[in-house]
């Protein structure tokens, strides 16, 4: 039997992720394919077959995959999973959107943000913020999936798998894609930028959340995060919130300032190569997270350190 990945993309690149969920892939030493749905495969495909441990590329090219939905996703995906032992996903809005939908009309069970892959249908996944780590077993079939993909490595280039075309069935007329919106930024994505720095409450207001946090992470040319209490307050919009109801990150530095530290963002940040943490409150949670630590006012010590970069 074979795995299946289901390839997360923007219509022009693979999103990084896609390549970590290959390597997480490769623990059961079966066969890797990778399905692509778009309305413009080509690129697409070709990237998915560079990817060492790759076995073979799915395309499923419609025009109604310009903007696909969870259903009609999961009607392409469903009729596959006889083929494979495994379906999966690194862990994202995406495939938390798609794949309870497949696990659903599988009828089986549904194992979200695995940690660790242990063998055929054992996992660890983190309970309580990740403060607990669970280890569960499945006895389904078909074993349907997401990966963190901070905890594993991203795949390497250079291979050139075999690319098929599948046949796609109609779009559910139950739904369909109406419109979407989002902030456009010159800064790297959040979730695949090597610098974050993130702004909690402790900023008091949107104009100082920019004024503070905005000029830093220009020097360092890094990715804008927050924390949930921040997002709440209107200090900043809700794709840069980062934690358990967040985006999940796991950069090679992660700067948080004026953030407590709660388990809810800690989940969110913990896998950081290094974390500083610039908060006035010595006692602050973060501080028990952090590498380094600055006990300081962040409306003197920041301006300071962005002026010194």
């Amino acid at each position: 039997m074979r795995t299946l990945i289901i390839a997360e993309h923007n219509g022009q690149h693979l999103n990084e992720q896609v390549a970590r969920a290959v390597t997480a892939a490769q623990q059961w030493q079966q066969p890797v394919d990778v399905l692509i749905a778009a309305a413009q495969p080509d690129a697409l495909a070709a990237q998915a077959a560079a990817l060492q441990g790759v076995s073979s590329v799915l395309v499923a090219s419609d025009a109604a995959l310009q903007h696909p939905t969870a259903e009609h996703l999961a009607d392409i995906i469903v009729p596959l999973a006889a083929n494979y032992t495994v379906v999966l996903a690194a862990h994202s809005a995406f495939s938390k959107n798609v794949l309870p939908r497949v696990a659903a009309l599988l009828d089986v069970n549904m194992l979200s943000d695995v940690l660790e892959i242990v063998n055929a249908n054992t996992y660890v996944r983190g309970i309580y913020a990740g403060n607990v780590l669970a280890t569960v077993q499945s006895s389904d079939a078909t074993q349907v999936l997401t990966v963190r993909g901070s905890k594993f490595a991203a795949a390497a280039v250079g291979a050139t798998a075999e690319v098929k075309t599948i046949s796609v069935p109609a779009a559910p007329q139950g739904s369909r894609w109406v419109a979407e919106a989002f902030n456009k930024s010159e800064r790297p994505a959040l979730t695949a930028a090597k610098v974050v720095v993130s702004g909690g409450r402790a900023l008091g207001s949107a104009d100082a959340f920019a004024q503070v946090i905005a000029p830093l992470a220009d020097k360092l040319h890094a990715a804008i995060g927050a924390s949930r209490a921040a997002v709440d307050a209107g200090y900043a919009p809700n794709d840069l919130q980062v934690g358990q109801t967040g985006v999940v990150v796991a950069p090679e530095l992660y700067i948080a300032v004026g953030i407590s530290g709660a388990i809810q963002h800690a989940y969110g940040m913990k896998d950081s190569k290094v974390v500083v943490a610039i908060n006035q409150d010595p006692e602050a949670q973060i501080f028990k997270i952090a590498d380094y630590g600055l006990v300081a006012d962040l409306f003197e010590a920041v301006p300071q350190l962005t002026a010194a970069l």
